[in-house]
């Protein structure tokens, strides 16, 4: 069985926010590197470096989280995947979904590789919807 690479990247960053740990060890791979650098770019991710062990090399993320104690823990990054490998969700550069207004970000495989959906209308692409992030 094939392995779903976004899928272990946004399962593992999810469930280190709902427990509250600020670091994040992910497998590196190309797409990964590529996914987590928007994830840096767009403000998502705090910190990410490259940590070799032997033969093999990791992502480090550190999460950012909100500092208030007074209220209830509440999540910071909400990452919903939308296409996977069972069902492939493709969009021209129309019809790219808006999250929240434009405030999230859709995240998506182009033929001119990982972007996100601002950088894909300014380029008027479309490609498979990997994700959204709000």
């Amino acid at each position: 069985m094939g392995r779903d690479t976004i899928a272990e990247i946004i399962t593992s960053i999810r469930n280190a926010d709902m427990d509250k740990k600020r670091v994040v060890h992910i497998v590196y791979t190309n797409i990964t590197e590529n996914f987590v650098k928007i994830l840096f770019r767009e403000g998502f991710i705090e910190n990410v470096r490259k940590h070799q062990e032997k033969n093999k090399s990791s992502l480090v993320l550190t999460l950012r989280h909100r500092r208030n104690r007074k209220k209830p823990y509440r999540n910071f990054l909400n990452l919903k995947r939308i296409s996977r490998p069972g069902l492939r969700i493709y969009s021209n550069s129309q019809r790219i979904p808006r999250i929240l207004g434009g405030r999230g970000i859709v995240i998506l495989s182009t033929s001119r590789g990982i972007m996100t959906d601002r950088e894909a209308r300014l380029e008027r692409i479309g490609g498979e919807l990997l994700c959204s992030i709000w």
